[in-house]
């Protein structure tokens, strides 16, 4: 038997510290910890996708909660079948001790953690909902404030109307006009069209 960790946060800018000291309890070298800096809303994340690859019948596999293998309700209870029935791999969920595989293999023990897995899943889904309906109505709220979203704004120099102006003389060449405002060519002309339509009121 060989014992794998997974581990995963949301974002990159998020801490896995808490995940990897409980794994390091369990003493499961650094080698065998598979960690995904990415959303649970799916699991098409490479290293989860790695770990499948290298796990076999009869090892064991530990993550932290049920929410650090997945958000996804659906996904989550098919992804625990493929590992526990198809791949024979053992499972040890390290905050929901009912939640290990090697333990209650009898039918009562069997129904009662596929209870306890499907409660989680249907939390740890919620919780995703949550999470997105929040994200959007702060954005709605901050946009109603008039909090620009996205990528900041990049305002062109003072002098872009006299820039233009030798431009269009052909006084001045476009790669120039480009490295004088700091400008990408799509902005740029973004911006010569909008200054057209202000020439013209």
């Amino acid at each position: 038997m060989t014992t794998y960790g997974y581990v995963r946060v949301s974002s990159k800018d998020q801490n896995e510290d808490r995940q990897l000291l409980a794994m390091s309890d369990k003493q499961i070298p650094e080698d065998r910890i598979y960690i995904d800096k990415q959303s649970g809303k799916d699991f098409e994340r490479p290293a989860y996708q790695n770990l499948l690859k290298k796990v076999a019948p009869g090892d064991l596999i530990y993550i932290h909660s049920i929410d650090r293998l997945g958000r996804n309700y659906d996904e989550i209870q098919n992804q625990w079948r493929i590992l526990t029935k198809d791949r024979g791999v053992d499972i040890a969920v390290l905050d929901m001790p009912l939640l290990d595989t090697r333990l209650n293999k009898d039918l009562m023990g069997t129904f009662i953690a596929d209870l306890v897995l499907q409660i989680l899943s249907f939390v740890a889904h919620s919780e995703r909902d949550s999470i997105k309906k929040r994200q959007s109505e702060g954005i709605k709220a901050a946009r109603a404030r008039g909090v620009h979203m996205g990528r900041p704004v990049k305002r062109p120099p003072e002098n872009f109307d006299a820039l233009a102006k030798q431009w269009e003389r052909g006084e001045l060449k476009t790669s120039d006009f480009m490295r004088i405002t700091g400008l990408t060519e799509t902005t740029l002309y973004r911006r010569l069209r909008e200054q057209r339509v202000v020439r013209r009121k």
